[in-house]
């Protein structure tokens, strides 16, 4: 008896085992396959303050505004990331005058740093389009100690919109963003109410964050 159940049991655990596996595996090839395409369409923006202090955090959003406002400018027939990127490394030397002015302007002793690169960014909620955690190409701004609260946005498709919670995408951002993406995954980050997507969200946030 013995030796049957242990012929039996040996089989089922393997099986079980190459099941989950095969999960696993399915799961993390659906969440990077998925990821790297959201992460291909969006050039972030990432404005570090100073401090946590109400004057550097105020210094931080009008830094903010007025980037967002140039690059809304100079971007504005720009109809695919990597022109983004391209520009926004053009004028990488004007980003930084806008910023540092603003600085000086209130007789700060601060610097400020330009960083165009890959980073990693947290789960964000940007009206109804959600992005998932992970390595984003961003335009990254510190300011002075960098070592108060950050500020992110989408500066392409352009979501840099100020009030967050009014849950408003202006429509041809989201247009920019579904010609980038496959219908499943547009209806992955906008929030959809079907739970099937809401799951495969979470599959997505849980394998970039691991």
């Amino acid at each position: 008896m013995k030796i049957l159940f242990k012929n039996y049991f040996i089989p089922i655990i393997l099986i079980i085992l190459s099941l989950l596996f095969y999960i696993i595996f399915s799961a993390f090839s659906y969440s990077n396959a998925v990821f790297n395409n959201i992460s291909d369409s969006v050039f972030r923006l990432h404005v570090i303050a100073n401090s946590n202090s109400e004057e550097d955090q105020n210094l931080k959003y009008e830094i903010r505004d007025a980037l967002i406002d140039y690059m809304n400018k100079i971007t504005i027939n720009s109809n695919s990331k990597d022109m983004a990127i391209t520009l926004a490394n053009d004028n990488k030397n004007e980003f930084y005058k806008i910023a540092k002015n603003i600085v000086d302007k209130y007789d700060l002793n601060y610097d400020v740093k330009i960083e165009i690169g890959n980073f990693y960014f947290p789960t964000k909620h940007y009206g109804d389009i959600s992005l998932p955690a992970g390595n984003y190409d961003a335009l990254k701004v510190e300011i002075g100690e960098a070592k108060g609260e950050n500020w992110w946005c989408v500066m392409f498709p352009p979501l840099c919109f100020v009030d967050v919670s009014s849950g408003i995408v202006p429509e041809e951002s989201k247009n920019i963003m579904q010609d980038n993406l496959s219908s499943e995954e547009y209806t992955v980050i906008s929030n959809s109410d079907d739970t099937n997507y809401k799951l495969k969200f979470k599959i997505i946030e849980l394998f970039q964050k691991l």
